[in-house]
């Protein structure tokens, strides 16, 4: 079950860039509530709560949103940021009600060590983070759950191999979640020697060849047949 967080927010009826630029000043952060054919209201909220509250939420988390009198309970619809530093610059909330279903995606957490990361020197590799689900908000989960202890090497799971109690899975049961892949093998460079290296390298040769150790031994062996005597 997703947890609730609290949040306290003040109505604001004046709106665009300079207003919303004086409230982060100040430590606020501008905001908009929607839903159930309401019309849009603006809102501003501490960044300070807003901030230790994102710090822990997930995709699913309800937030129950202290308006005046008015609780109202909420879904983070869309977090605006500012593209270098980060900060907070705007935030859409949903109102939600306990009977109507939800259409969210709930993150995905893997549980478990393969067996072909483990024994076979695999690697898990996480293909799908979330998965969209229809569900009652009381039912809405924080995440949910794969084991893959037993997942060996060129296995996966799919979508299909996901099981959440009281929701409708919306995504394609054949896509892939993970999957273990083999080792990387790492191929040795071929190094490419110059004409010069090449000859360095090659042996030196002890013996002569054939054709010149039969050309000195015909040298050096003596002129047959005996010398003619003088009378």
């Amino acid at each position: 079950m997703a947890q609730t967080n609290v949040l306290v927010a003040e109505k604001r009826t004046e709106t665009g860039k300079g207003i919303a630029r004086a409230l982060r000043r100040g430590g606020e952060v501008p905001a908009v509530i929607y839903g159930h054919g309401r019309e849009p209201e603006a809102l501003k909220i501490s960044r300070a709560e807003l901030d230790r509250i994102l710090a822990a939420a997930g995709a699913s988390t309800v937030i129950e949103l202290k308006l005046g009198g008015k609780k109202l309970k909420t879904l983070i619809r869309e977090v605006q940021r500012h593209p270098t530093r980060l900060d907070v610059l705007h935030v859409d909330f949903l109102e939600i009600h306990a009977g109507e279903k939800l259409t969210v995606r709930a993150p995905i957490r893997l549980v478990g060590s393969p067996e072909g990361v483990r024994n076979q020197g695999g690697v898990l590799d996480q293909v799908l983070r979330d998965v969209e689900i229809r569900v009652l908000p009381r039912h809405l989960p924080e995440s949910v759950e794969l084991d893959v202890t037993d997942l060996t090497v060129g296995h996966s799971l799919h979508v299909s191999d996901i099981e959440i109690p009281n929701a409708e899975i919306l995504d394609d049961p054949e896509s892939t979640v993970c999957t273990v892949v083999p080792p990387r093998v790492e191929v040795e460079p071929v190094v490419v020697l110059e004409e010069e290296e090449e000859e360095a390298l090659e042996p030196e040769l002890i013996r002569k060849p054939r054709v010149e150790e039969e050309e000195e031994a015909a040298e050096a062996e003596p002129e047959s047949g005996s010398p003619e005597q003088e009378g």
